[in-house]
């Protein structure tokens, strides 16, 4: 029995002797961590700035009228209409946040805590659909709501989803009418 406790106390980690090759590995990870979150910065800045021809959405006027619709939920960004990764990152309409839908005759107020707010005309509404992916973020199929909408001479598709999925139905009606009255009246 004696043996077997000598071997066992004998066993012990080596002792730390090169510190400076250890800090000087830790100091060279955090720099090569920073360089990449940096890089990400600057491209993300970099996309902004290919972006600068467009327009700055409008706010939304003092009188919108009656609210149709009202949805609570998140904004999950813009993309360029009809591809899904080309994410719009001008005016802060990239940044994901939370969001407050009010759809009233005039258009479609976007109220976002923490982020700029935006207002799309009635006019400027070109169609809505139930969607899975936008801009990185993919979910169950229908699980997105995305309208599509002109912001100057460009078409936007920008995506939402509902803190209650099942109202994202009733919005596609509803935006998809207004809008085909919109055009009709034209």
């Amino acid at each position: 029995m004696t043996p077997v406790i000598l071997l066992a106390e004998a066993k012990k980690s080596a002792d730390v002797t090169d510190w400076p090759a250890r800090i000087g590995w830790l100091v060279g990870l955090v720099l090569f961590i920073a360089l990449v979150y940096w890089l990400m910065r600057e491209g993300w800045k970099w996309r902004g700035t290919l972006q600068g021809d467009l327009p700055k959405p409008p706010s939304a006027p003092e009188e919108t009228g009656p609210a149709k619709l009202n949805l609570s939920g998140r904004y999950h960004g813009s993309t360029t209409a009809g591809q899904w990764l080309d994410r719009i990152v001008a005016h802060g309409l990239g940044t994901r946040s939370r969001a407050e839908l009010t759809l009233t005759e005039q258009g479609l107020e976007v109220e976002r805590p923490g982020a700029s707010d935006f207002f799309v005309p009635a006019a400027a509404l070109r169609g809505a659909r139930l969607d899975k992916g936008i801009a990185g973020k993919v979910l169950p199929e229908g699980g997105l709501l995305v309208v599509t909408w002109a912001l100057g001479d460009k078409l936007i598709d920008s995506g939402f989803r509902s803190d209650h999925a099942a109202e994202h139905p009733e919005w596609v009606d509803t935006l998809n009418d207004m809008i085909n009255d919109t055009e009709g009246a034209r």
